[in-house]
């Protein structure tokens, strides 16, 4: 019995590390399977995909106002005050006569139909509002992808960017540590003075904050990007990949083009500039007549029973004619409503087409300045590191100060922060251009 129990102890305790171990691994995340959850799981793209299934759904209903209606009502009087007439009394001397008259019937059950015949374009302007508020939902809908698309390449080289950092970082203090370890060994022969091996370690207590905020940095990225995909914050990630220099050659004109044909921005604009005129149609309709045909159908009792003779029916159809004559000015005053909107969109739509004219060319700028930087910066990490190997040999041959070698060790991190910064602006910017092209993400 109790080796039983022991074992059965051992395979929980084998159990509760292979599940928790399960628990704790990490999350392989590439550039594509980034876009992919961020497109599946962000919250706020989610939010606007729903707005699509709200368009859809009222196109339906402005469809089936086109139908008859059909209503059934039923209705059972609780309490009532009768009619009493009084009639004079045939009989000399006598008062008059009172009788209780019941024109109501206890039970009733209506069945009321409505044909429209005739609106005069409004179900018709009403359908079309709908088709176009579904057109400029989908249009809505890709936009929210190209954001979520370019937040998620944004954030995912943030990441890329915060471990480049950490690695500069950690090459720093490791570069001022092994220099310490030198300038100590120095000191130790009395080569060196106090003064450089105090030196030495107040550079490399120094960095060590630094490459603190570096992790710190980096940790503050990546749930940047758990929030973006809509990841369990707690949960831990690791990123595939890494920034890369694809040299393109780009037509300003080309991407202006394609960027005024593709962005579902101008897009959207026309869809809302059909739906104001369909809603200026709507207005004019409202002042015209409309025809239609209603029905009714009563059954009624005075007793809730089904013997003969208990229930009474009619029925009644008619031809309905109605013209309105005065409604306060309220067509005039949507019609001017709706003229105003179809002129703040094709204002709005001048100022958008700038606008993305705007965004194209300061992409394209960016790209340019980052592609300058970066071959800058390459050149000059090479210089950097050559630099610092002579000082720290002329430092050992005692031609060189402290400061010397310590300056050239600044300058070699430096250098490597500016070209891991100029390559995440250049790759940045790359995806800020196809997002101010419109391109979808399969292009």
């Amino acid at each position: 019995m109790k080796k039983a129990a022991q074992i059965i102890c051992v395979f929980g305790l084998v159990l509760y590390t292979v599940i928790f171990g399960f628990s704790q691994d990490k999350v392989q995340l590439t550039l594509e399977k980034c876009v992919d959850l961020a497109l599946q799981k962000n919250p706020q793209h989610r939010a606007t995909a729903q707005r699509v299934d709200a368009a859809k759904s009222g196109v339906r209903e402005a469809v089936a106002a086109f139908f008859p209606s059909l209503n059934g009502q039923g209705t059972t009087t609780l309490n009532e005050k009768v009619m009493e007439l009084e009639f004079p009394s045939f009989i000399p001397g006598e008062p008059p006569q009172r009788v209780e008259v019941d024109f109501t019937r206890d039970y009733q059950f209506i069945m009321s139909l409505s044909i429209p015949i005739f609106t005069a374009g409004q179900l018709v302007s009403g359908y079309k509002q709908a088709k176009y508020n579904l057109r400029s939902s989908k249009q809505e809908l890709k936009q929210s992808s190209h954001n979520t698309v370019f937040n998620t390449k944004q954030a995912f080289y943030g990441i890329l960017l915060a471990i480049d950092f950490v690695n500069v970082s950690q090459e720093a203090v490791r570069d001022a540590q092994d220099f310490y370890e030198n300038v100590k060994v120095q000191f130790e022969v009395g080569v060196a003075s106090q003064f450089d091996l105090l030196r030495s370690e107040v550079r490399l207590a120094n960095l060590k904050p630094q490459l603190i905020k570096a992790k710190n940095n980096l940790e503050i990225a990546k749930l940047n990007l758990k929030t973006i995909l809509g990841i369990d914050l707690s949960k831990e990630i690791e990123i595939q990949g890494r920034m890369e220099y694809r040299p393109v050659e780009i037509d300003l004109d080309e991407c202006i083009t394609k960027a005024l044909a593709n962005r579902p921005e101008l897009k959207q604009l026309d869809f809302q500039e059909g739906m104001a005129r369909q809603g200026l149609n709507m207005a004019r309709a409202a002042g015209l007549p409309t025809v239609a045909i209603s029905g009714q159908y009563n059954y009624w009792a005075d007793q809730f029973n089904f013997k003969d003779d208990t229930w009474q029916n009619y029925y009644s159809l008619n031809l309905v004619l109605n013209i309105p004559i005065f409604n306060g000015l309220s067509s005039s005053a949507k019609m001017a409503k709706s003229r105003a909107m179809i002129r703040e969109l094709e204002l709005t739509q001048e100022g958008l087409v700038e606008m993305l004219k705007f965004e194209v060319r300061q992409a394209v700028l960016k790209i340019n300045e980052a592609e300058q930087s970066l071959h800058s910066q390459e050149k000059n990490v090479k210089q950097a590191k050559e630099s610092l190997r002579i000082a720290e040999l002329n430092y050992n041959e005692g031609l060189v100060t402290i400061l010397d070698v310590q300056q050239t060790q600044t300058a070699l991190a430096q250098a490597k922060t500016n070209y891991s910064q100029a390559l995440f602006d250049y790759v940045v910017a790359s995806a800020e251009l196809d997002k101010a092209m419109g391109v979808d993400r399969n292009e």
